[in-house]
């Protein structure tokens, strides 16, 4: 028995890792062209742009995982059907459970780590990634300026510097005519760039102002601070359940959120707890459909497509009940369900 065990463990693992790294590879050369723009729009560097975009493959793995896990086992087992290794076992006594249990065992495996990726990995990843991001759009990691050049921070933004020296700044003049009812000109002898929550800021010493609006205003000032940011920090008016913790997620719960916050929380809960779940009730049910099937010994079998359909159904209602979840009931009530549809495809792998 542990010579069967180790023959279709070595299959599986085999086609799961090479389904694995394509279909993440896919995914993530994908996410690199829905990118490209970020790229050329703010010139980040190759290397800090390809490295924000790896950030992105534990959550590309998270989502793929149960997808991957049922493919292999439908090739593997199909394959062995085929060649009718699997009535070959069967006709020697071995019962359908026992020909499933490396496949139950492999899924068994892969829901707990699927978890472990969900409840740490993922969060703090994606944390990670949404505060590269805005440092690379908005921070200071982004901004190159040019010595005697004018630079056009965004519409309506100018910033001329005679010398750079890191991110002190000699001899400044600032254009800002983005509200068109308060035009502002200034001149400074000194600047320097520094990061806020805001975004970017420019510290400018010994300058003078001039306000062009509902009447012009000049004077002069020691130490003046113009913010040039031009969109809020990600994660700090918007609201991002898929970068809390899993922890914080859970704590968020008793804040005061809106339902439409409330109701995030809950689904990415669902997504991070019951997620993994779907590596065992999809294996499950391949083995259920592709093993009772083969018992019936006919020349043409539809059980990979009825097997294909089923997961279907069963991923779509889950995808579209947990997006549809408002409560803690809710969710208890969806994970009790996932639990009911797994027993039941027990019942009908091992039934005699």
């Amino acid at each position: 028995m542990k010579t069967i065990d180790k023959y279709f463990t070595k299959q599986l693992v085999g086609i799961f890792i090479m389904l694995l790294l394509i279909l993440t590879g896919l995914a993530w050369m994908v996410q690199i062209m829905s990118m490209i723009k970020f790229l050329m729009n703010y010139g980040v560097k190759l290397s800090n742009f390809l490295g924000l975009t790896v950030m992105m493959v534990p959550f590309i793995i998270s989502i793929i995982v149960p997808f991957v896990t049922f493919i292999a086992i439908l090739f593997v087992y199909n394959k062995m059907i085929g060649d009718n290794e699997v009535v070959v076992m069967a006709s020697s006594g071995v019962s359908p459970a026992r020909i499933a249990r490396p496949a139950i065992t492999l899924a068994g495996i892969l829901t707990i780590a699927h978890l472990v990726l969900n409840i740490w990995i993922v969060p703090a990843t994606q944390a990670n990634f949404y505060d590269t991001q805005w440092n690379l759009r908005y921070g200071l990691a982004h901004l190159k300026l040019q010595e005697a050049a004018f630079t056009e921070m965004s519409h309506g933004l100018v910033v001329y510097v005679d010398k750079v020296s890191g991110h002190d700044l000699n001899q400044v003049m600032l254009s800002d005519t983005r509200d068109n009812k308060s035009q502002v000109t200034i001149f400074a002898r000194n600047g320097k760039l520094v990061t806020t929550m805001r975004g970017l800021s420019i510290v400018m010493t010994d300058g003078s102002l001039q306000a062009q609006g509902n009447g012009n205003v000049i004077g002069t000032f020691d130490s003046f601070d113009m913010d040039l940011s031009v969109s809020e920090k990600s994660g700090g008016a918007a609201f991002k359940a898929r970068r809390l913790s899993t922890r914080e997620l859970i704590k968020s719960m008793s804040a005061n959120l809106t339902p439409k916050q409330y109701k995030t929380v809950i689904s990415e809960l669902c997504n991070r707890i019951l997620g993994p779940i779907m590596n065992l009730v999809l294996a499950v049910i391949c083995l259920t459909i592709l093993l009772r099937s083969s018992l019936l010994r006919r020349r043409t079998s539809f059980a990979p497509a009825f097997a294909v359909l089923a997961m279907s159904v069963v991923m779509a209602s889950f995808m579209s009940l947990s997006s549809m979840l408002a409560t803690q009931t809710d969710l208890i009530l969806l994970g009790v369900g996932q639990i009911v549809l797994l027993g039941i495809t027990i019942i009908l792998l091992v039934r005699k």
